[in-house]
């Protein structure tokens, strides 16, 4: 070791006795001492994202520290693309088995079908090598441009076929769903807020007011949230020039408020929002504005209760801290962060299971409210209530029942998913052929026999039984609609999946009967 090593060292064990130096330096030493005189060797990089990680660890629930990679992971959803060839897939056993083609994307443009088996990749074998999803999807992702060899195994044809893709940006959708439920009445599903989710909202309210729609649900559940501007651009759609949408406020950070610019395509009609414990962030702060200003109906269960706003901050290696610098509030005022504890993550995880356990999420007589979280909405003067997260105008509980034991442990081991899968890959040009209507399909379809057995006698297999014939006979009805919608997303998109599970959720039907009053 240097001399000039030691003495610092020495110097810093003196200084750290008294009350003069910053707390930075008291790190820097921390950092230098630990790096230079530590027993075993250390990665001192590592030693650094560990030290920022236990700082923000004692902080909010939502600050965070996210490497280069997580921060590439983290945007593509949000920024509305990505780079690569194109296809929605999912794995058969360990097989790329493919979906659908992203519409006139680059591997449709070069002949890939819906169930096509991607094998090779640049003459590297992607099947039946155990090679994870994660690797798979680094192999066919790369920049816009660069060429990529796909081998592919196509029924019905002997012999191995090759394909280049040129590989090119790719849409993220976050708009799950678009379709008309009832004459009238239009469906929308957002399953987050990114860069192109307003313009897709746009399209989607076009398409269906050609349909002649009047009315609309829109669908909030389980959306995680996402940008701010999507979530007050959204907002500006439903509601009347100067209207609050929110506004955010903190410690370091004066009070910002965002209005409505009166420009709204989508001002009149009724409007219901479907909201449930997974709701959460920039989905609240739709739910939080539509509600306040007395816009529109929320049916559903109190959302999560995610009103922190976080700052990205990025470091010089890629990496970025995002911090937490403000509240999202409601224009009624309502305060969306729930309640936590600094430094108690755990907890704060535990949230949903606690209001389960507490017969929140199955009855509204569970629920309380002190007098001082009371609010009204700013045009009905309706009572509202803070304390963290949305409640619902109109409670649905939670059904426990409908979805069984039996029936999560089938899923949970991907037996439902991959027998459907099956299903389809060996009989999609009859499907396709039989049903070229969708809502023939919709109202007359009926899920074999055989889709069922094989499902259970692959249950039987991996030690998956029910544990009476009582459990089986609850077990089928939810089973077989969530087939039938599998098959219908399988040949023909997420709408018409929704399309179909939408018909049985209690949730929709609450909808309806508001709408239709």
């Amino acid at each position: 070791m240097t001399l000039s090593l030691l003495t610092l060292t020495a110097s810093a064990q003196l200084r750290l006795k008294g009350t003069e130096e910053p707390p930075l330096r008291k790190l820097q030493y921390a950092e230098v001492a630990i790096t230079n005189l530590y027993v075993d060797s250390v990665d001192e990089k590592k030693l650094v994202e560990d030290a920022i990680r236990g700082m923000i660890d004692k902080l909010d629930p939502h600050s965070s520290y996210l490497t280069p990679k997580e921060v590439k992971s983290l945007n593509e959803p949000l920024n509305g693309n990505f780079e690569g060839i194109g296809v929605q897939f999912n794995m058969i056993e360990d097989t790329l088995l493919v979906i659908q083609p992203v519409t006139n994307g680059p591997s449709e443009r070069v002949g890939i079908i819906a169930g096509d088996r991607i094998v090779s990749v640049n003459d590297s074998a992607i099947a039946g090598v155990k090679m994870s999803k994660e690797e798979i999807m680094r192999r066919l992702r790369g920049p816009k441009g660069t060429k990529v060899h796909l081998g592919v195994v196509r029924q019905g044809i002997k012999d191995l076929l090759k394909f280049t893709v040129v590989r090119d940006k790719i849409p993220v959708k976050s708009i799950d769903a678009t379709y008309m439920i009832r004459p009238g009445i239009g469906y929308i599903r957002i399953g987050s807020f990114g860069a192109t989710t307003h313009q897709e909202f746009l399209e989607s309210l076009d398409k269906l007011k050609a349909e002649g729609m009047q009315h609309l649900i829109l669908d909030l559940q389980e959306n995680g949230g996402g940008y701010l501007k999507a979530a007050v651009d959204i907002s500006e759609e439903f509601l009347q020039k100067g209207d609050l949408i929110v506004y955010t406020e903190g410690r370091k950070v004066p009070r910002m408020d965002y209005t409505a610019n009166g420009k709204g395509v989508f001002k009149d009609g009724k409007v219901v929002v479907l909201v449930d414990g997974y709701t959460a962030s920039a989905a609240e702060i739709v739910t939080g504005a539509i509600q306040d200003q007395d816009r529109g109906i929320v049916v559903g269960r109190r959302t999560f209760g995610k009103g922190l706003v976080q700052r990205p901050i990025d470091l010089p290696d890629g990496s970025m801290v995002r911090l937490t610098i403000a509240h999202y509030y409601t224009p009624s005022g309502r305060c969306i962060q729930k309640p936590y504890t600094k430094g108690d993550g755990k907890d704060y995880a535990m949230d949903m299971m606690k209001r389960l356990k507490s017969g929140e999420l199955t009855n509204a007589d569970s629920i309380h409210f002190a007098d001082s979280l009371k609010y009204e909405t700013l045009r009905e003067h309706r009572t509202v209530y803070g304390g963290g997260g949305i409640m619902p105008d109109e409670f649905v509980p939670l059904d426990t029942t409908l979805y069984t034991k039996f029936h999560r442990e089938l899923a949970a081991k991907s037996i439902v998913i991959q027998q459907n899968l099956r299903y389809v890959d060996n009989n999609r040009k009859e499907i396709q052929k039989r049903w070229t209507s969708f809502a023939d399909f919709k109202q007359q379809f009926e899920v074999p026999q055989s889709l069922v057995d094989a499902i259970l006698a692959e249950g039987e297999k991996q030690n998956i039984k029910p544990k009476d014939e009582a459990e089986l006979e609850k077990t089928l009805p939810y089973l077989k609609l969530q087939l039938k919608a599998l098959i219908a997303r399988d040949i023909w998109d997420m709408s018409e999946y929704f399309s179909v599970v939408n018909e049985q959720s209690e949730m929709v039907k609450k909808a309806l009967e508001v709408i239709m009053k």
